[in-house]
């Protein structure tokens, strides 16, 4: 379990808590200069928890997978090699009317995601994973197995949403669950530049943040073929997806009222159970929910991303000349915009170390990438993000 170059040779599993090599061995580690790394939920996307340029143990924490569910008293403790789309299950087994305010991609892990803030389809209704945690059990440098109280509020704050181990090592979490609606309405238009998706986009800007916290409405821009030769407008398409807490009537007459340039129409609308609409913006069948439990069913990709924050409305000609770069390398790349507002308005800034709050309107990511199995000039598309994400400068946050 000690690595002397960028990348491990071996892993070292920990199945108990009383496995883990931390820290026993930790004035040894210090006496030969070794960092240490902790992984969980093998979900890391630029793969810092197994990665440096210094000689390394990497504590591997992904075999502490337990679950205690209690739906009487809406908590839950989760250990950190759990993934979320297993915590979701596990609730969703007890109980349709709860969740949890965590991620989309069921196989992203919780130590990780909980570390760093975590947000997905609820957080403009209940704020980010990290802002619903309620207590941890953490092993600090000196050995101490703490949780809360005996941490103390200092330490607490600092585990939520800065990143993970730094402080120590987290075992656990103590979670506050949520309530979810027991029908879910989800949807998706889709235009492309022809059916006016960048005066949509540009609109999209003024209405979600504002919109009630039961809807969030995601944008996912990208090109596609189109079949038609010379019609490069037909290439760059805009699919506006949303979930709404309540049924479709109800979504529909807010629709109507509050972004009438979209719709959507009763039929892009479908009701389900809110864990169902996981599956659905994952693109798995919403009947087996037991794909939650699957670790590996995803595919494998190569793919780099980059992100920046919107405090003013980016100019609709500015995104006029953002489509001409998607014939460029941005052949498989895309835009995401998630739209903050709702809770995230109403909680400081200095609630937890995840900074990203009311001041924001809403997040750029940034993707490139292809299957695995296909042939990629990955540098090339690496410079292609890098540009996209230079050229955006003017237009996003700063600081953070």
């Amino acid at each position: 379990m000690v690595f002397h170059n960028s990348y491990p040779e071996a892993f070292s599993h920990c199945y108990t808590l009383p496995g883990i090599p931390y820290p026993s061995n930790n004035l040894l580690f210090k006496k030969h200069g070794l960092q240490i790394r902790t992984r969980s939920g093998d979900h890391d996307f630029e793969g810092l928890s197994y990665v440096s340029k210094v000689p390394f143990v990497l504590i591997d924490l992904v075999n502490l997978r337990s679950i205690d569910v209690d739906v009487e008293n809406r908590i839950a403790w989760v250990q950190v090699g759990e993934t979320i789309g297993e915590l979701y299950y596990r609730i969703a087994e007890k109980s349709r009317t709860l969740s949890f305010a965590a991620g989309t991609f069921h196989t992203i892990g919780v130590g990780g995601h909980f570390s760093g803030g975590g947000y997905g389809l609820l957080f403009r209704k209940y704020g980010l994973a990290a802002d619903n945690i309620i207590d941890a059990h953490l092993i600090d440098s000196k050995g101490s197995i703490l949780d809360r109280k005996s941490m103390g509020e200092d330490f607490f704050w600092a585990i939520r949403g800065g990143g993970g181990g730094t402080f120590g090592i987290v075992l656990d979490w103590k979670l506050k669950l949520v309530s979810v609606a027991a029908t879910v309405t989800v949807f998706a238009v889709t235009k492309t530049l022809e059916q006016n998706a960048t005066e949509l986009i540009h609109r999209w800007q003024y209405v979600a943040h504002k919109l009630p916290n039961d809807i969030i409405i995601a944008v996912i821009i990208s090109r596609v073929n189109s079949g038609q030769v010379g019609k490069k407008s037909n290439n760059i398409q805009a699919s506006f997806s949303g979930s709404f807490l309540g049924g479709v009537d109800k979504l529909i007459s807010l629709m109507e009222k509050r972004f009438p340039e979209l719709g959507p129409a009763k039929q892009d609308c479908f009701e389900m159970s809110w864990i169902q609409s996981l599956l659905y913006f994952t693109q798995f069948p919403i009947e087996r929910l037991e794909i939650l439990l699957d670790r590996a069913a995803v595919d494998k990709t190569f793919f780099k991303m980059k992100n920046d924050y919107v405090n003013e409305p980016i100019p609709k000609i500015e995104f006029e000349g953002m489509w001409p770069k998607f014939y460029e390398e941005g052949k498989y790349a895309s835009i995401l915009l998630v739209p903050y507002g709702g809770k995230m308005d109403e909680i400081p800034e200095t609630e937890t170390p995840f900074p990203h709050r009311a001041s924001n309107m809403y997040e750029i990511i940034y993707n490139t990438g292809r299957v695995v199995e296909e042939n990629l000039e990955f540098q090339k598309y690496l410079s292609w993000i890098r540009r996209f994400y230079h050229h955006m400068t003017p237009y996003v946050s700063k600081s953070p």
